[in-house]
């Protein structure tokens, strides 16, 4: 949600499954691999190219994508700001990542876009669950370290499968479609998706955190 990085992560696996032999897209990737998580990601692949992958393909592949993060990676229009006006705010309000990504990987990017420091020990993986989005366990397993009913939490998700799993765990969720990656029509699918609100910008976003939070403190 704060990097933008699905363009520059399927572009990765876009021309590693064409390199397998199975010639592939950016918009093929996003539609196959796009919000899972790493060992799905692998077993997908061999899915689609029919082939067992050798053991060190993973590493081979998390290094490939991180290079690309080092020289690319940027945060999405207005996320930074946000996160300011936010802290300036509701400094005392807990918040977390709860991603898809793996560990490794969200920890190069919250350092490559320096926001490592804003998130110490709140960045949670769906590695470390049995299950991934669009099943609840990410978000339960969050709200419990940090000792939050998960009805009294506020996901905000740019995929289906994130809505569909934020819902699923009682909170309340905003779509937000103000990624490069993001396709036209979007936004209808994540309101389908359950979304209680979606909008379109982080200064969207930052007018509905505002209402919501005052509405419950």
């Amino acid at each position: 949600m704060l990097a933008d990085s699905e363009v520059l992560s399927n572009t990765v696996i876009a021309d590693v499954v064409t390199e397998l032999g199975v010639p592939t897209t950016v918009d093929d990737a996003y539609r196959t691999f796009m919000g899972k998580r790493l060992v799905e990601v692998i077993e997908t692949i061999e899915a689609v190219t029919g082939r067992k992958l050798p053991p060190d393909f993973t590493d081979a592949y998390q290094l490939r994508t991180f290079d690309a993060f080092r020289a690319h990676l940027k945060s999405v229009d207005g996320a930074r700001e946000f996160l300011e006006k936010f802290l300036g705010i509701w400094r005392d309000v807990p918040r977390c990542i709860a991603s898809s990504s793996s560990p490794e990987r969200l920890a190069l990017s919250l350092e490559v876009l320096d926001m490592t420091s804003l998130f110490e020990g709140r960045v949670f993986s769906a590695s470390d669950v049995a299950r991934g989005k669009p099943h609840p366990d990410i978000f339960l397993h969050a709200a419990e370290q940090l000792g939050i009913d998960p009805r009294d939490c506020i996901v905000i998700e740019d995929s289906v499968g994130g809505v569909t799993a934020g819902r699923a765990a009682g909170a309340t969720v905003i779509g937000l479609t103000a990624a490069s990656h993001i396709q036209p029509g979007h936004d209808a699918r994540l309101r389908q998706a359950g979304a209680d609100h979606v909008v379109a910008s982080f200064a969207e976003l930052d007018r509905v955190i505002r209402l919501l939070l005052r509405r419950e403190t």
